[in-house]
Formats: C-alpha cells, sequence, structure tokens
C-alpha cells in the first residue's frame, strides 16, 4: 500500500545540498520514518544517487544498539566516506543517541555530507535547532496523514473514507486495519502505552492521574478556550484536587513537546495584536483524541473543526483564534462592546485567510451568525466558511466563500 506524501517529500526536495541539517519531527507513528527512509530514499535511487553514497541508520533498531553510542556512531559514518562524492546520511530517531546534537554537529562539517534526522520529541529537537546547531539545523514538520494522503491509499467512497477519518485519525498504520475493534484497541493502546509513557518517563512525573486527568479534560473540550487557571479550578470544583496552574501549564507544555496537542492563541483582527489567555487547544489527531475518551464523545462539530485546523497546520500556516470587536446597541439605549468569534486566521507569509467551520447551517439565522464576524472584518483577504455537508462551492456578493468540508480539505487553493 503506497501512501502519499508529496507535501513533505517536496520539502525534503526543497532542502537537498543546502548545507543544513533537515531535522523531521513529528508525533510518533504518524509516518516520518516512512518518509525519509522509503519515499526520500527512492527519490534519491530514481535521481541517479549511487546506493553506496546513501547512509541510512534506523537507531531503534536493536540492531543498531551499539551505534547509539555518539563516538561509535561518529566514526561508523566517517567510516563510510570513503571519497570526495556527495553523500546522504539518513538517521531514523536520532534521540536514541546520547550527545546527538555534538554528533550531528560533527557531521555538518564534513563537506560532502547532506544530513537528514528524524525524532519524535519537540523539546530534544527544537530547542537544540535554535542552540546547538546555531543555524545549520532545519526542521520539516510532519503531520499524521491528511484526508488527501488518507484518501489516495483508501478503497472507500470519499464519504465513507472522511467518517472513518473523522472518527479513527489519520495515523498511517490505521489504513491497514480492517476492524473497527481493530482501530480502536491499537489506538488506545498507542496512546497509553506509547505516548504517555513516554512524557510519564522523559519527564519523570510521579503523579500520572493528574495528568491522565488533565489529558482527558482537553480531549473533552477541544476546541474550547481554556488556560492553566481556569482548568485548576476544574479540577478543584470536579475532581477534588489541588493541583496548581503550574502544574497543569508544565504538563500542557509536555504534552505539546510531544506533539499530541497544539495550540491557537486569540488575535485582535482590528487592534492587531494577541490577547493572550485563554487559547484553543487542538489534537494532532482525532483518532487519538478519540480513543481517549473512549469514542464515547465523537461530536462532529468539535472534530470537524479540529481537523481544519490540522489541515492548516499541515499546510504550512500560522493560525490563530480571531476576535473582531463591535459596539452593539443594549437596552438602555446605549452600546456595549462585543467581541464576534472567527474560528481561525490562517497566515503564510503575506497571504491570509479567515475561517468559520459550521457543520451544520439549516437557516438564514445560522447562516447570518456564521458569517456575522467575517462581515465585520473590513479588509480584502479571503474568506471561507466551511460546512459539514456536501455541497457546491458558492461566493455570496460579500465575497464570503462558502463550501464542504471534503472539498477543502482535497483542494491545496482552498485557503
Amino acid at each position: 500500500m503506497e501512501i502519499k506524501r508529496d507535501r513533505y517529500l517536496e520539502q525534503l526536495k526543497l532542502r537537498q545540498r543546502n548545507g543544513m541539517i533537515k531535522i523531521v519531527t513529528g508525533v510518533r507513528r504518524c509516518g516520518k520514518s516512512y518518509l525519509l527512509f522509503k519515499l526520500f530514499l527512492e527519490h534519491l535511487l530514481e535521481s541517479g544517487v549511487p546506493r553506496n553514497h546513501i547512509i541510512d541508520i534506523a537507531l531503534d533498531d536493536i540492531a543498531n544498539d551499539a551505534l547509539r553510542d555518539p563516538h561509535v556512531l561518529y566514526d561508523h559514518v566517517r567510516g563510510r566516506i570513503v571519497d570526495d562524492q556527495p553523500y546522504t546520511i539518513l538517521l531514523d530517531e536520532i534521540q536514541f543517541v546520547d550527545r546527538f546534537a555534538d554528533v550531528l554537529n560533527g557531521f555538518s562539517h564534513i563537506d560532502n555530507a547532506d544530513i537528514y534526522v528524524t525524532g519524535s520529541n519537540s523539546r530534544f529537537l527544537s530547542s537544540d535547532i535554535l542552540t546547538e546547531f546555531r543555524g545549520r539545523g532545519d526542521e520539516v514538520r510532519v503531520w499524521p496523514l491528511s484526508f488527501a494522503e488518507y484518501l489516495s491509499a483508501c478503497q472507500d467512497s470519499p464519504e465513507d473514507a472522511f467518517l472513518d477519518y473523522m472518527t479513527y485519525g489519520g495515523l498511517p498504520r490505521i489504513l491497514s486495519m480492517k476492524t473497527d475493534a481493530q482501530k480502536i484497541h491499537y489506538l488506545e493502546s498507542l496512546f497509553r502505552e506509547t505516548y504517555l509513557k513516554d512524557i510519564i518517563d522523559h519527564n519523570r512525573i510521579r503523579n500520572t492521574a493528574e495528568l491522565e486527568s488533565l489529558v482527558n479534560v482537553l480531549a473533552s473540550a477541544v476546541g474550547s478556550l481554556t488556560n492553566p487557571t481556569k482548568l485548576a479550578d476544574t479540577f478543584k470544583s470536579r475532581l477534588k484536587s489541588d493541583i496548581s496552574d503550574k502544574t497543569i501549564k508544565r504538563y500542557m507544555d509536555y504534552l505539546q513537546d510531544a506533539f499530541l496537542i497544539d495550540c491557537a492563541l486569540r488575535y485582535d483582527i482590528k487592534g492587531r495584536k494577541y490577547i493572550g489567555t485563554p487559547k484553543k487547544i487542538y489534537f494532532v489527531d482525532t483518532g487519538l483524541r478519540n480513543a481517549r475518551l473512549g469514542f464515547r464523545q465523537v461530536e462532529e462539530t468539535h472534530l470537524m473543526e479540529n481537523i481544519i485546523y490540522n489541515e492548516l497546520r499541515a499546510r504550512g500556516y500560522a493560525v490563530d483564534v480571531g476576535i473582531v470587536e463591535i459596539r452593539q446597541p443594549d437596552s438602555e439605549g446605549s452600546s456595549k462592546r462585543v467581541q464576534l468569534e472567527v474560528d481561525f486566521i490562517a497566515t503564510l507569509g503575506a497571504k491570509r485567510c479567515y475561517i468559520q467551520s459550521a457543520f451544520a447551517i439549516p437557516d438564514a439565522a445560522k447562516k447570518q451568525q456564521e458569517e456575522r464576524g467575517l462581515l465585520k472584518i473590513g479588509d480584502s483577504f479571503k474568506k471561507v466558511v466551511v460546512v459539514g455537508n456536501h455541497i457546491k462551492r458558492r461566493q455570496d456578493d460579500n465575497g464570503i466563500i462558502t463550501m464542504g468540508i471534503r472539498d477543502f480539505l482535497l483542494d491545496e487553493n482552498s485557503v
């Protein structure tokens, strides 16, 4: 089964021989190794790179246990570079190597070496990109399968495929599983035995029950505005826990470092400034989010919003939650300030798009409600309302485009 990951393959191609260390990051099991060791390796061979000039090492393989020693790995790679022709070095799960930043910096001094590595923990890697590599690190963030990637390897109709995608997410291995029971078991076990265990072990967390409760609360409130103080109040009132807001913030940082969650800040569109907390939390994969809750809260409205957020981030956009402040007459003949929310502001360089996620628009009143914030923005950037049903794309007299979710996800130019 071939899964197309052209979005990331093109990013790797564009970075070839750029003199930097290419670091492929993302949540575990999202397909980083497949991207680097199959798709990119095939590209190298098809481009005429000799096989003996590609040094590929899977450091999570017990067969390469000895190479986890930094000196052994360095000497092994240097020993395989025997001429002045270009070499490509592919290292999978580099975090298994002690002092890996020193090793990679050593490799970067080899003039004819082009270096690519994968890793699964952003604090292990992203911080080093900014510090240890001093401008020589180039990060490529990989997300679980987009719906377009999922559909490219799926035999179902787009309608059925999207329902499965919303429920079970886009981790590549899901596509090889035939039954709902298999998918559920895989996702629940993966969350419990891999992701949470990694976070607990790496950060030496003692009170694991608090962390697990926080994950449940975040999963239940996906797409809702929140902050550590608000969450601490929830723990105190509902769970009778005295966990502090500082501890909650630290745990949320751990979850984000492990790529399990991502955050969208609030942005005042007219005032052109960030508001700060609260912010919205989204899960990197809806299947993992659903699995954490035992598939008991599969709410289409919130899941569609989460899918749109992930799609925008995977396309390379910075994503914020928009706020438009207006003055509205009150019952006393005066006026009051009202904040209207725009679900997403997607920004990529000078490009910007405002997006509302509305699973259903059953009548004119709902349409007016969804478009109200967009109409008050007052600039000429693209404005889109994404709905849950399959409709023909249309643009009204105000310039607002309405399209179905599948159309939005499958069209790279929908934003």
